[in-house]
């Protein structure tokens, strides 16, 4: 089964092209078989006229003698599905997107707020497993140096700005918040799904855990959680959105995500190229299904320019909610200073 983002399903390996066939005939074959992925695996195959855009996709491609001029054609086929979450990558934008590295997440902070409230930034990752490794250190880090001077009563976990990426390490980094059990799912075309779950402070997809190991626990088990979102919360940022809906002590803040609660696929062609289909809708721990904007609990307006800053009225209505909530627990108000992962 796939992981929680992208799975790359080497389905066209050893066809037309990659067996050394050329010209119009092999053009052919290649996009014939790129429409068979599309019309076999997205999720919104059913709405779509497959006899005709395959019909009108073999006329605009008529005079196609090598895999790369059958692209655009490819392009527009993909548009045809209405597919906000789905992209076609080039086999130079592949080669080139696989190779990105990063070591260091400026946007992944944590730091302590007045009341014994903890807040935890998480920005968008992906690229190679140096990159996923790295930002699962910071995003631990992070969370046990907020811990350092005292347990925190309740959190705020920041997903404002997080275009997506990769979700894994999204999740292994927020596991100890949400709680053990069946978190979530993807909800594929006929109905099947495949749960996403926590286990000792571990995400598991489908009996695969994350490679990470466990979290530690939290000075605080299962504080009262903040999550902030905006219009720029996405993909799968928006999956752990989802993660975080229906958990107990839990209200979200700020603006409507972006609406791609969805789970993606990229699909290799044989020449290289990758074709990313949504094959499946996200669903929370209570069964419900989401294929739009996800609407926050609270609305508060955010100004980009204040996020980070003591102007955040995003952030003080959701320390205020904290501290309504968080009483009886045992925790001594903190007027603890921000601090570096």
């Amino acid at each position: 089964m796939p992981a929680l983002l992208l799975v790359m399903a080497l389905l066209l390996a050893g066809d037309g092209w990659a067996a050394g066939r050329s010209g119009p005939q092999g053009a052919r074959e290649y996009l014939s078989r790129a429409l068979d992925v599309i019309a076999a695996h997205s999720v919104h195959r059913d709405g779509v006229d497959w006899t005709r855009v395959r019909r009108e996709a073999f006329a605009r491609a008529e005079s196609a003698r090598t895999a790369s001029d059958t692209y655009p054609v490819i392009a527009e086929a993909l548009e045809e599905l209405g597919d906000r979450h789905g992209y076609f990558l080039t086999s130079t934008e592949a080669a080139v997107k696989s190779q990105g590295q990063e070591d260091v997440f400026p946007g992944l902070t944590g730091r302590r707020l007045p009341h014994a409230v903890g807040y935890l930034a998480l920005p968008a990752v992906g690229g190679a497993r140096r990159t996923r490794d790295a930002y699962v250190r910071q995003g631990r880090a992070a969370i046990k140096e907020v811990e350092r001077d005292g347990k925190a009563c309740g959190w705020i976990i920041d997903l404002r700005q997080n275009k997506g990426g990769s979700a894994w390490p999204m999740f292994a980094v927020a596991a100890p918040f949400l709680g053990e059990g069946k978190v979530g799912a993807f909800v594929f075309a006929g109905g099947t799904s495949t749960p996403w779950y926590v286990k000792n402070r571990r995400p598991e997809l489908n009996g695969e855990e994350s490679p990470w190991g466990a979290s530690d626990p939290l000075g605080t088990p299962d504080p009262p959680v903040a999550v902030l979102t905006d219009g720029r919360t996405a993909s799968s940022a928006e999956a752990l959105l989802v993660a975080f809906r229906g958990r107990p002590a839990t209200r979200t803040f700020g603006a409507g995500s972006y609406g791609v609660a969805t789970g993606v696929e990229g699909f290799p062609l044989s020449d290289g190229a990758v074709i990313g289909l949504t094959t499946a809708r996200e669903a929370d721990r209570t069964g419900r299904i989401y294929d739009e904007a996800i609407p926050p609990d609270q609305v508060v307006p955010t100004v980009r320019a204040d996020i980070g800053t003591d102007r955040d009225e995003v952030v003080k209505a959701a320390g205020q909610w904290l501290q309504e909530v968080s009483g009886g627990r045992g925790c001594e108000p903190s007027e603890g200073a921000p601090v570096s992962p």
